[in-house]
């Protein structure tokens, strides 16, 4: 079974259902430890630049991010929050392949074909560029 397991989560309801199916895979073995990653993005959100040189997360933030906090609570499961900074997509890939995790969960953003075709997704870039499993979830 997986004993590490990394969930990227950006407060969103599919990072939220993303960290209820790592929290079930998590539960399955008492020895599995699962890292919640939190990027901010300082380059595409403005407020964040004030807070820019800190590794906190904001009251507003940090009220998205509670709740799936919680999911890892109840069963509880062996959980800790990282806050990195920077492009998601490449931190997340970054973060990912240095940690030697065996199963990366991220929710999918839901772009339709053509947003796709323009932006990409940071799930798109994830499973493509992380070396471990990568579990993209809706």
């Amino acid at each position: 079974m997986y004993k590490r397991i990394l969930v990227a989560v950006d407060g969103s309801e599919n990072s939220k259902r993303a960290a209820q199916h790592a929290a079930k895979l998590a539960a399955l073995s008492k020895e599995t430890h699962v890292e919640i990653l939190y990027v901010q993005d300082f380059e595409k959100i403005k407020s964040d630049t004030q807070i820019a040189r800190t590794a906190t997360i904001d009251s507003e933030r940090q009220k998205r991010i509670a709740p799936i906090k919680g999911v890892f609570e109840q069963p509880p499961v062996s959980h800790e929050l990282i806050v990195k900074q920077g492009e998601p997509g490449s931190t997340i890939v970054s973060f990912a392949n240095r940690g030697g995790f065996d199963l990366v969960v991220i929710g999918s953003r839901g772009l339709n074909s053509f947003q796709e075709m323009v932006l990409g997704s940071v799930s798109q870039k994830v499973a493509k560029r992380v070396n471990a499993p990568v579990m993209i979830v809706k």
